[in-house]
């Protein structure tokens, strides 16, 4: 069953593949709101927010217990890497996602994706517990995605920074700072990519 067209969220990152899911929901006839995951540490969502606005999109911020991520941080530095606990960060925020009144919720999870992603087994899981529907890009290979974005989005690309990224990493990093420890340890520097319009004639 369809549920209603303004009953759609997207865990919205600013990037490229979450800003792609968007693009398909509002092609398919849906009007998803994009929404940033925040914990209180820092206000990382500003750039998604500028991102979702340069799309013309609906923009909320989803306000989560710091407890989340504080367990997240503490997996991350017990571990000396990040991956289990950005996965137990994300599969958290989906929970919560899917506790308010969206009855589709999507993020822009691929193919490629080790980490964070749900897999078939959770995502069966969360849709008959929440009654609702899930997507993600999973068809969807970098190369396609690639192909795709760099034909409808323009993009800034610059070193990966608490000020143009609003992806889970911010308050982590922010976290494990406070905390003593060096997040440069455990995060290699990297480049992030965030989108800032549509190309022209779009």
């Amino acid at each position: 069953m369809i549920c209603d067209l303004m009953n759609t969220a997207v865990l919205y990152s600013g990037g490229k593949d979450s800003s792609l899911i968007a693009i398909i929901l509002k092609k398919m006839g849906f009007n998803p709101k994009l929404m940033n995951a925040n914990f209180g540490v820092f206000k990382s969502y500003t750039p998604a927010m500028k991102s979702a606005k340069s799309l013309l999109f609906d923009f909320d911020v989803l306000e989560l217990d710091k407890e989340i991520l504080e367990k997240g941080v503490d997996m991350i530095i017990k571990d000396g890497f990040p991956n289990n606990g950005i996965d137990y960060i994300h599969k958290e925020v989906i929970e919560n996602l899917s506790d308010l009144e969206y009855g589709i919720i999507a993020d822009g999870t691929r193919r490629d994706d080790r980490v964070p992603k749900l897999d078939e087994n959770e995502i069966k899981s969360l849709e008959d517990r929440k009654n609702i529907q899930y997507l993600n890009l999973n068809g969807f290979g970098y190369k396609t995605i690639d192909t795709i974005v760099n034909n409808l989005f323009e993009f800034k690309k610059e070193k990966s920074n608490k000020e143009n990224s609003s992806d889970y990493e911010v308050e982590i990093r922010c976290l494990i700072d406070e905390r003593g420890f060096k997040s440069s340890e455990i995060f290699p520097e990297h480049y992030q990519t965030r989108v800032v319009g549509f190309k022209i004639g779009d």
